[in-house]
């Protein structure tokens, strides 16, 4: 099953006057989030030295995406995105500026980190739906695929220099001045919102004003579920976040203790290689163009990206390690990229911010199951076993929704509003898997 949409230019979505500096804001937003985090964690442990908090971290960032992702989603479809998104990186602002004033008066507690934490956690999941209804109206469905695919790869970029930054900031400025600084990175992407002329819903009209509550994924899933492609690229993301989700860079320092007697410096390669496949993977995608967004694509990016955490986690030889994870890398970032376009483009467009929102609660807010899935099983029968049985589960799900998509029919095209695109052709099943 494949969505029909005319190949694009390659890196189209950087030849958009108005798709480009977003893409550059937004990877200098991520790459604060992530500074953010380097230089607040380590304060936390230095301060209070308690592992449940620096669990919490972990679950404070997930769990919004998880509660909140569609009711943000409703935000999107209603008003004007821009905004939105503002809102999000004020919150992300507000947040640093308060860490900031406590790291002064030397006043932080346990209560009050967790408040922040929780409030950065919902900036980020406030910023998603508004974010890819802002790229579908800068280029299109056309060249969808490409906004999408270079949107992950940028933020992949922020990713990857995050920890790199904040740790300068770190040991140069210290995380007083570390952190008031980080707030000038958010700036670029919320200025830039003033300038675009367009809102998210340009293209396509915003939908009718009607009350979201903050847990109707399952009304929005009810809709939208005759439609099995829709729900397979949900399902996909959900495996791949709940089985895998960041639970690698979680338990890294003990593969890289495994690999070798030099663990530090391994450990930064292993890290290294698998944001460098992210962003080296988005650029090749977009270089070629040779990756469609397909149902058969997502299924064999999927199975690639569980094979190779799978083979990571059994393997002890430290070449063949780096190997993997930049293979994972690449597929991780193709199949994330291929669920969110073909999402958007088969999404209602009059709820296509609250249909994004539903797969943000599964790409995003079942990252915190990995926890489990890896972290406490790996607690019982080690990291390397866990992340094996984990990445089998991974395989063995991403066939069952390969079969699930097969067996479907696609739901039928909604009535075209009068000053909304043609929408998306779709073609028949046997052309799936």
């Amino acid at each position: 099953m494949t969505v029909a949409a005319p190949a694009a230019r390659k890196f189209a979505a950087l030849r958009n006057r108005d798709c480009r500096p977003y893409l550059f804001g937004a990877a200098l937003a991520m790459m604060a989030d992530n500074i953010e985090h380097v230089i607040t964690y380590w304060v936390l442990w230095e301060k209070f030295h308690s592992e449940a908090l620096a669990g919490f971290q972990v679950i404070s960032h997930w769990v919004p995406f998880l509660l909140l992702s569609v009711w943000f989603g409703g935000l999107a479809d209603r008003y004007d995105c821009r905004r939105v998104i503002q809102a999000a990186q004020l919150l992300f602002m507000t947040v640093s500026l308060l860490w900031g004033i406590l790291f002064v008066t030397d006043s932080l507690r346990i209560w009050e980190a967790c408040v922040l934490l929780v409030l950065h956690g919902m900036a980020g999941s406030l910023w998603g739906p508004g974010e890819q209804l802002m790229l579908h109206d800068f280029v299109g469905d056309e060249e969808l695929p490409s906004a999408v695919r270079l949107n992950a790869t940028f933020r992949s970029l922020g990713i990857l220099f995050g920890p790199a930054v904040g740790s300068v900031l770190l040991l140069n400025l210290g995380p007083t001045a570390g952190i008031f600084v980080n707030i000038a990175f958010y700036l670029p992407l919320t200025l830039f919102l003033f300038r675009t002329r367009f809102t998210g819903h340009t293209r396509h009209a915003a939908g009718q004003a009607q009350r979201v509550g903050l847990f109707d994924s399952v009304k929005v899933l009810r809709r939208v579920a005759g439609d099995h492609t829709l729900v397979s690229m949900i399902i996909l993301a959900g495996l791949a976040s709940f089985f895998v989700g960041t639970s690698l860079q979680a338990t890294m320092p003990v593969f890289a203790g495994d690999l070798g007697s030099d663990s530090t410096d391994i450990y930064g390669v292993l890290l290294f290689a698998t944001g460098a496949g992210g962003v080296l993977g988005g650029i090749l995608l977009e270089a070629t163009g040779r990756i469609r967004p397909t149902v058969r694509a997502a299924v064999v990016t999927t199975l690639i990206y569980g094979a190779s955490s799978l083979l990571f986690a059994l393997t002890r030889n430290y070449p063949l390690a780096v190997i993997l994870l930049f293979i994972g890398g690449v597929a991780s970032l193709a199949s994330m990229s291929i669920g969110q376009t073909m999402t958007q483009l088969l999404a209602p467009p009059a709820e296509r911010g609250r249909v994004v929102g539903v797969y943000n609660v599964s790409a995003n807010g079942l990252r915190a199951g990995s926890g489990v899935t890896v972290g406490v099983l790996g607690q019982a029968i080690g990291v390397h076993w866990s992340l094996a049985l984990s990445s089998a589960a991974l395989c063995a799900g991403t066939g069952l929704a390969a079969l699930y998509t097969r067996r479907g029919h696609p739901a039928p095209a909604p009535t075209k509003p009068e000053n909304a695109a043609a929408p998306v052709p779709v073609a028949p099943p046997d052309a799936c898997c």
